[in-house]
Parts: C-alpha cells; sequence; structure tokens
C-alpha cells in the first residue's frame, strides 16, 4: 500500500488540501494551510495579497464597488501552493482551481501558464502571481 504524502492510500488531502466554503455575505473561502498555520508546521512562508475590487478587472464588471482580497501561501523553499483564501462575492466559483494547485502542489513558475480569462475575476491568479513575483522575499519558519 502507498502510503506517502499524496499516495494512492493516504489521506494527505485530508489536512492539507481541505476546501472550505463560507456561504455569508461576502462569501469566504479556503483551501491548504494558512500563513499561521504553514509557519507552524515549519515551512518557509511568503505570501502575497491582493485587494479583487482595487486589482482585477473583472471583479468591477461582476459588481460596481465589488470589494473582497485574496491570499496565496507559499511554501518559499519549494515554490508550491500550500495555501490560498479569497473573500468576496462569488468567490466560491475560484475555489476548485485553487484546491486543484494545492493538492497537486503546482509550482508557482507553472502557474503562470494557466492564463486566466480576461476580464473575468479568475485573473485574481496573475494579480496573485505578479504580487509574489514583485515582493521581497520575507520568507518565515524554518
Amino acid at each position: 500500500m502507498d502510503t506517502s504524502a499524496w499516495g494512492a492510500h493516504a489521506t494527505t488531502a485530508d489536512s492539507r488540501a481541505v476546501p472550505q466554503v463560507f456561504f455569508c455575505d461576502p462569501e469566504a473561502v479556503a483551501v491548504g494551510l494558512s500563513a499561521e498555520q504553514a509557519e507552524q508546521s515549519g515551512y518557509g512562508v511568503q505570501v502575497a495579497d491582493v485587494d479583487l475590487g482595487q486589482a482585477v478587472a473583472g471583479a468591477k464588471l461582476y459588481a460596481d464597488g465589488y470589494r473582497g482580497r485574496a491570499r496565496m501561501v507559499v511554501d518559499a523553499d519549494h515554490g508550491t501552493l500550500l495555501g490560498v483564501t479569497f473573500v468576496g462575492p462569488g468567490v466560491s466559483e475560484l475555489l476548485h482551481s485553487a484546491t486543484v494547485a494545492v493538492a497537486g502542489q503546482v509550482p508557482i513558475d507553472r502557474l503562470w501558464h494557466a492564463v486566466p480569462c480576461f476580464p473575468t475575476i479568475s485573473e485574481v491568479w496573475l494579480r496573485l502571481l505578479e504580487t509574489y513575483r514583485d515582493t521581497p522575499n520575507t520568507t518565515s519558519g524554518r
């Protein structure tokens, strides 16, 4: 039996890639580890935060005065996603793509090639990647 992390008989997703959605106003969704959880687990962490209403053109088309936030938590040592959080109207539709990226341990360098449709709220992925790229590496953890 393959019980290694992400093996066929492991429950890794039960602790590392559990999607959560809160149907409130605004919606709040998350998958994977928060920055605090990742730091407590000993990861070197880099965080990218984006204001959805200001940085994402598709959000402005979704609703006038759109307000929301997005956070991407990256394993700074391996360049993979540890967790993603979105808050804002309709963000539950972004949760599955985040879950796939976290569960698949998709490298940040590879995510650049997943081109989002324009203008949609999903272009938040590009804004998160740009923020990650343009932010000095302020890791914590080990």
